[in-house]
């Protein structure tokens, strides 16, 4: 396999050299989520080339970053996971995501949300401190796609699928970003139906605490 080199000895470069490729870094974002078979791979990132997620598969792996292993039965099929050496890149992929999604902005023409961007985005977006004394879970329901979120006293957890007994049902769109960006208001939220909510309501101001964007710093 064949690696590009930027033909300097650095940390850095030799980083972009393991996951600097196009696509690298998001099959990365999705395996921190769990473990994949190739077919979830490819419909999680649909404007992947098939050839392309060969490569990068193929390069990943061949730089000790994934495996791919057999499950057993009865599914007794193939799925690519993490290696030790890939899960430190966890801390990585979530800074990275914290700072662009301060750049977000609206959804361009043709951009879609998928479970597992959700999944990271609620981790990137996570503020451990304003957790420390709260024990709740929420189940998010976002057109298709489906997740929950629980907090335990300052720790998250985040899965795929509905929480039955969750404290805090949130249906949302597009909006959901403006909520945690600080642009729109939980009260302004629910006035306008672009967010409902079963449950307790004062969990949704809760959820804004926990769940944050933060704006982009405009230097001095």
């Amino acid at each position: 396999m064949t690696t590009r080199s930027y033909g300097q000895y650095c940390g850095f470069s030799r980083a972009l050299e393991l996951v600097g490729e196009r696509w690298a870094l998001l099959i990365i974002r999705d395996l921190l989520v769990g473990p994949k078979r190739f077919t979830e791979l490819r419909q999680g990132l649909p404007r992947i080339p098939t050839n392309v997620l060969t490569d990068r598969l193929k390069e990943l792996e061949a730089a000790g970053l994934i495996e791919r292993r057999l499950l057993p039965r009865p599914e007794k099929s193939f799925v690519y996971d993490l290696t030790p050496r890939g899960r430190e890149l966890d801390d990585i992929v979530l800074a990275l995501g914290r700072w662009g999604a301060q750049h977000l902005g609206e959804p361009r023409e043709h951009e879609i949300v998928t479970t597992d961007s959700v999944a990271m985005a609620l981790r990137t977006t996570f503020h451990p401190q304003a957790a420390q004394k709260l024990r709740a879970s929420y189940e998010l329901r976002l057109g298709d796609i489906t997740l929950h979120a629980k907090i335990d006293y300052g720790t998250l957890e985040v899965g795929r699928g509905p929480l039955p007994d969750a404290d805090l049902l949130i249906e949302a769109g597009p909006e959901l970003r403006s909520l945690m960006a600080g642009e729109l208001s939980p009260a302004e939220a629910l006035d306008k139906g672009s967010v409902r909510v079963k449950g307790p309501e004062e969990l949704l101001t809760r959820f804004t605490e926990l769940f944050r964007i933060a704006a982009p710093s405009t230097g001095a």
